[in-house]
Formats: structure tokens, C-alpha cells, sequence
């Protein structure tokens, strides 16, 4: 208020509307700025703890947050009162949002460098794995050559894929357990017999965040991304969700 009685009013244009904060209703700063908004044809808020004042009784709208006691045991310092003036802001401010249409996305734009914003504007396809960090063997490999590209690059698992470049399974370090104790040597099995058929598949257009959730109700640590066609773009492991901070 003081700075606005020395050039500030001068931001002040008809659109705004004001909103004056004075538990007692008689800060002399406030007052002066009233007549001089009210010439501006401002609307004008006043939030006190006493109808009565003149702030309150020359406001457009008075909005009261009276208290019977501070909760301070001298009934001195602003105390129960501040409180109820931060809860009567907040119901405000939701108020705005909603009648604004306020969405989620919104709120992220503001907050790109948040937690929030960052699992609101995070997509699949800014995370998976693709072009050469992918591991990828085609129908018929040898086992032997499917765990060379598991290993090569990192992601526990390799995918398999037919012809057309399409994911037509996944095989892993829990397949190839399986595979050893049913088969013995698979030095020269093809990856089909020990691979996960059907893997699960996600849009690049997903948000990451909703690719994590489906991976934790699933229990997986990798997901295949997909374009509509069913053609293989990426992947993406629970370790990338990591890095990108989503979860």
C-alpha cells in the first residue's frame, strides 16, 4: 500500500479489481488508496474483521473474517485472525480457478519445472528409448544372439519383431530362467520358444506418468511404444521415468 501511495497506483487500470486487506479496517495507506481507485472506477474488496470500519463500509464488497479470540493468550498478536484470512484467500482463488476453467494442464504450464509439471507435460515419446539404444532381434535369432543384444543395451530384455517391424514378443532374464530349466542347452533355440508373446504396448502420446501407473498395477519394468499401425517406435523402462523425474 505504501509503495502504491508513491507511483505504484499508476499499474492500476479500470479492468482490475482491488482487493484491500485490513483486519481492523481503518489502515490509513488502504483508505487512500479507496478514493483513488474509486475515481478509477475500480471495484473494490475490503476482507476485515469489522463490518463497521470505514474500509469495509466503503467497499463495493466487504468480506468479513471476524474472529471472537486471537489465539494468542494476550489477545494481542494477529494470530487466529491472519488465519482466517489466509483460508478466506484460498476459497477465493479456487473460486477464480473454477469459474476460469482452470485445468491441470494450465497449472503445469505455470509449473514446468515442478513435480506436477513435470508428470503433466512429460510424454512417453519425450522418454522411451529408440533408434540404436533399442534392443531388437527379429523371428528365428538364436538365443545366444538375443542375449548379446540384451546385454549391448541395458534394458533387461530384448524385443522381438517380425517382418513388418512389428513387436511380436519380449524376452527377458525371467525367460531365459525358464527356458534353461525346461530345455537345458538353448544354444540353438530360436528366442520364440522362451520369449513373453502379446507384450504390453503403450502411445507415444501417452503421459508418462499414466505409462508409470500402468506399469506398477502390471508389475513390469519395460513397456513397448507402439505408433497405431502397431509398428515398433520405442521402449521405455521404469529407469527412464526415473531419470525424466516423473515418478
Amino acid at each position: 500500500a505504501a509503495e502504491a501511495l508513491h507511483g505504484d497506483l499508476g499499474m492500476i487500470t479500470p479492468q482490475d479489481v482491488i482487493i484491500a486487506i485490513s483486519y481492523s479496517g481503518a489502515a490509513a495507506e488502504l483508505l487512500t488508496i479507496l478514493s483513488a481507485t474509486k475515481r478509477l472506477g475500480c471495484p473494490f474488496i475490503a476482507i476485515t474483521g469489522h463490518h463497521q470500519s470505514e474500509l469495509a463500509q466503503n467497499a463495493d464488497i466487504h468480506l468479513d473474517v471476524h474472529v471472537q479470540h486471537e489465539a494468542c493468550p494476550l489477545n494481542l498478536a494477529p494470530t487466529s485472525s491472519t488465519t482466517a484470512t489466509l483460508v478466506l484467500g484460498d476459497a477465493l482463488a479456487v473460486a477464480c480457478l473454477e469459474a476460469k476453467g482452470f485445468t491441470k494442464e494450465d497449472f503445469a504450464r505455470s509449473h514446468p519445472g515442478g513435480a506436477l509439471g513435470r508428470q503433466l507435460l512429460t510424454y512417453v515419446g519425450d522418454i522411451m528409448r529408440q533408434g540404436d539404444a533399442l534392443p531388437i532381434v527379429e523371428a528365428g535369432t538364436l538365443i545366444p544372439e538375443a542375449l548379446a543384444e540384451m546385454s549391448a543395451k541395458g534394458m533387461g530384455m530384448t524385443i522381438v519383431i517380425n517382418p513388418k517391424h512389428q513387436p511380436i514378443g519380449i524376452f527377458t532374464d525371467g525367460d531365459l530362467r525358464r527356458l534353461i530349466m525346461r530345455c537345458g542347452d538353448i544354444r540353438y533355440r530360436p528366442v520364440e520358444e522362451g520369449m513373453t508373446p502379446h507384450p504390453k504396448t503403450i502411445p507415444a502420446s501417452e503421459l508418462a506418468i499414466k505409462a508409470a501407473n500402468h506399469m506398477d498395477q502390471l508389475r513390469l519394468n519395460q513397456l513397448l511404444v507402439v505408433d497405431t499401425n502397431g509398428l515398433l517406435l520405442g521402449a521405455l523402462h521404469m529407469h527412464d521415468l526415473l531419470a525424466a523425474k516423473v515418478i
